[in-house]
C-alpha cells in the first residue's frame, strides 16, 4: 500500500468518490480544492489555471491520481487556449514535478480521445480526437506515455461516463413525466454508464500497487438517452409520447458530441482486478431506484 494518496481535482464527482473508496480501503488521502472556502489540511488548494511551478507538494505522498480538468465539450470548444493550459500544460507540468519526486501517477482521461466510430476499442489504438476536449486530453496522453516509456511510474485510466446515485438529469425527467411534462432527450447521443463505485474501485487498484500503462473501464454497451427517457417513461407508468426525441445539436453542443460508440475495451482491469461495468439497462434501473 502507498503511503498518503493526493488527488488532484478533489472537487469533481468521481473525485469525491474516489476519495470516499480509499479512506474505506484504509488510505490517508489529501484532496485539492480550486475553492478557497473549502481549504483544510487535508484539502490543499491548487488552481491549475495558475502556474504550478512553486505549488508545495504535501508531505508524504506516495501516489497521486489526476482528477482535474475542464470537461464540458462546450468549455474546450468555446476557450481552447485556456482549457488547454489547465488540461495539458499545467496538468503535465505538475505530473513532472511530481514524477520528478518519484511520485507514481494516475491520470484519468476519456473515451473521447476517440471518434467513437469503433465499439469496445482496444487501448493500443492510437487516439483520433473529433473534438477539442479529446484532443487535449489525447494531448496531455502523449506527453504521459513519453515519460512512461522512460520509465516513469506513469498510468492512464479511460473513463466514459461515469453516473452516480440520484443523477441530476434522471430526477429532473421523474419529475417531469410524473407531474405528466414532456422532456427532451437526446436521440444521437449514447452512453455507456459506469456506476462511480466501480470507478472508484479501479482508482483504488491502480494506485495500490506498481502499475504502468493504459487501463479503460466502461459499460459493454452503448444506450441512447432517448431510449433511457423512454425506458424510464415506461417504469413511471407514463405516457411514451411525453418523450421528445431531438438531436444533440440542436442543444449547440459541439461536435464530438455524438458519437455512435463510447464503448471501450476493459478487458485488462476485469481479467486483472475483477472489475467489470454491468450491463447499461441494470445500471439505468439500479440508478432510476436512486432517484425516486
Amino acid at each position: 500500500m502507498p503511503g498518503r494518496i493526493l488527488i488532484v481535482g478533489g472537487d469533481s464527482e468521481i473525485a469525491t468518490a474516489a476519495a470516499a473508496h480509499l479512506r474505506a480501503s484504509g488510505y490517508t488521502v489529501a484532496a485539492t480544492t480550486r475553492r478557497p472556502e473549502r481549504v483544510a489540511a487535508d484539502r490543499p488548494f491548487l488552481d491549475l489555471s495558475r502556474p504550478v511551478e512553486d505549488w508545495p507538494i504535501p508531505d508524504g505522498i506516495g501516489a497521486v491520481c489526476f482528477c482535474a480538468a475542464i470537461a464540458r465539450l462546450n468549455d474546450c470548444a468555446n476557450d481552447p487556449q485556456a482549457s488547454a493550459l489547465v488540461n495539458v500544460t499545467r496538468t503535465v507540468a505538475l505530473a513532472d514535478r511530481l514524477l520528478a519526486h518519484g511520485i507514481p501517477i494516475l491520470f484519468l482521461s476519456t473515451d473521447k480521445v476517440f471518434d467513437g466510430t469503433r465499439a469496445r476499442v482496444p487501448a493500443a489504438t492510437p487516439p483520433c480526437p473529433v473534438s477539442e476536449y479529446g484532443r487535449q486530453k489525447a494531448a496531455a496522453e502523449a506527453a504521459l506515455s513519453e515519460r512512461m516509456r522512460e520509465g516513469a511510474p506513469v498510468t492512464v485510466l479511460r473513463l466514459a461516463k461515469i453516473v452516480s446515485p440520484g443523477m441530476a438529469l434522471l430526477r429532473q425527467w421523474i419529475v417531469r413525466l410524473t407531474d405528466g411534462e414532456s422532456i427532451r432527450a437526446f436521440n444521437d447521443m449514447m452512453m455507456a454508464p459506469t456506476p462511480v463505485v466501480l470507478a472508484a474501485a479501479a482508482i483504488e487498484r491502480l494506485l495500490a500497487g506498481p502499475n504502468s500503462g493504459i487501463f479503460q473501464l466502461s459499460g459493454p454497451r452503448d444506450v441512447a438517452y432517448s431510449h433511457v427517457a423512454l425506458h424510464l417513461a415506461r417504469r413511471l407508468g407514463a405516457d411514451p409520447a411525453l418523450v421528445d426525441p431531438v438531436s444533440a445539436y440542436s442543444a449547440g453542443l459541439p461536435p464530438g458530441s455524438t458519437a455512435q460508440h463510447t464503448t471501450l475495451d476493459s478487458s485488462a482491469l476485469r481479467e486483472r482486478f475483477g472489475i467489470a461495468v454491468p450491463d447499461a439497462w441494470a445500471v439505468i434501473d439500479e440508478l432510476v431506484e436512486t432517484c425516486r
